[in-house]
């Protein structure tokens, strides 16, 4: 068992947004929310799954809408403590932990702050393994797991509660009533017994970004070459085996937009030699492209990193003229199942190209 105290938030912020694919929302603000939650409510304990008992119940929580619309309209912590009330009064039980849905910027930031504020322990895990942008595309969904009922809170204290049919219905009907809230707002779903979460969770995750967090720091710390330090770790890893460069230049196009709840857009960046790739988001980095043919796909992850400091930028905070590293990584093994990439493939993102795993592309 380990303590998440207010020095080690910089760092799991870090990872998580590295992880995060461009998604996730904003790191920066979640890291805040964090801290002031555990100097309001103390340090929350990180347990393995292995430790929670098998009838226990466990709740995800995170943001569902636009991550640049969260830049602005902040949620307050209250709404997470809000929709997980009305899970465990649909539900009929008390939570026992709290986990991740996706290990990215501020949805990996959040749970620890519904943690803190509700005194229990987060589980090391998560439902991706990095991050998605739909209901869906989670881990706990490939195996069967329910979603209903999924709680949504806005930051005014409403709260919708929505049992659906199945998974997509969720997806269609809480996108509506986010945009109705103003484009973001905070959700409990997927609750799960301990026994459920230790079938489904992709374990460890929590840790692994604050591993990586660290390393980056450290390798700053020490004026070292951040990127050697994280092509040198990622493989040593259970999920991200394989790891390269793919790119460096500076942006020289933009296009983002807000479209039915979602960041979307596609990114450019060139070179010294005027070479160019393209980069698609919704939400998060989905496929890059040189000459017209990907390099590297969904669900294999894209980040895009700062050229000096290998900070992670998210898609909301992409700027004309920022020089960048463009890194490919491989997701977990159990998001190229064939099940999975049903769920989180290139053809769930309407893209025609074949997953082609990114050790194979040339």
């Amino acid at each position: 068992m380990k303590r998440i105290d207010i020095a080690d938030v910089a760092d799991i912020a870090t990872g998580a947004a590295l992880l995060g694919a461009g998604g996730g929302g904003d790191p920066y603000i979640g890291r805040l929310m964090v801290e002031e939650a555990i100097r309001a409510f103390g340090p929350v304990q990180l347990v393995d799954v292995d430790s929670v008992p098998d009838e226990a119940l466990i709740v995800p929580t995170a943001m569902m809408g636009a991550p640049s619309v969260m830049v602005e309209k902040l949620p307050n912590g209250a709404e997470a403590e809000i929709a997980l009330e009305a899970v465990e009064t649909a539900v009929g039980k008390r939570a026992h932990a709290i986990i991740a849905p996706e290990i990215g910027g501020l949805n990996a930031m959040l749970p620890i702050v519904l943690a803190a504020r509700r005194g229990l322990p987060l589980v090391d895990g998560d439902g991706m393994g990095r991050a998605f942008p739909e209901l869906p595309m989670v881990t706990f969904n490939i195996f069967g797991q329910s979603i209903s009922p999924l709680a949504i809170s806005d930051e005014l204290g409403n709260c919708v509660t929505v049992r659906t049919v199945d998974v997509d219905s969720a997806e269609r009907l809480g996108r509506q009533i986010v945009v109705a809230m103003g484009a973001a707002a905070q959700i409990c779903c997927y609750p799960m017994t301990g026994a459920e979460a230790k079938r489904s969770a992709v374990r460890g995750t929590v840790r692994l970004a604050w591993e990586i967090g660290r390393l980056l720091r450290v390798a700053r710390e020490q004026m070292a070459d951040p990127f050697e330090a994280l092509l040198t770790y990622l493989p040593t890893t259970d999920y991200y085996k394989h790891c390269r460069s793919l790119f460096d230049g500076r942006i020289v196009d933009l296009r983002r937009e807000i479209a039915q709840g979602f960041t979307v857009g596609t990114v450019e960046i060139e070179n010294t030699a005027q070479a160019r790739i393209s980069i698609q988001f919704r939400n998060e980095y989905l496929v890059a492209r040189q000459a017209g043919k990907a390099i590297v796909i969904v669900p294999d992850l894209i980040a895009i990193l700062d050229s000096e400091t290998a900070s992670p930028i998210t898609a909301e905070a992409l700027k004309y003229g920022q020089r960048v590293r463009v890194i490919g990584i491989s997701a977990p093994p159990i998001l190229r199942s064939e099940a999975a990439l049903r769920v989180v493939g290139p053809q769930a993102f309407g893209f025609t190209d074949p997953f082609q795993p990114i050790e194979e592309m040339a």
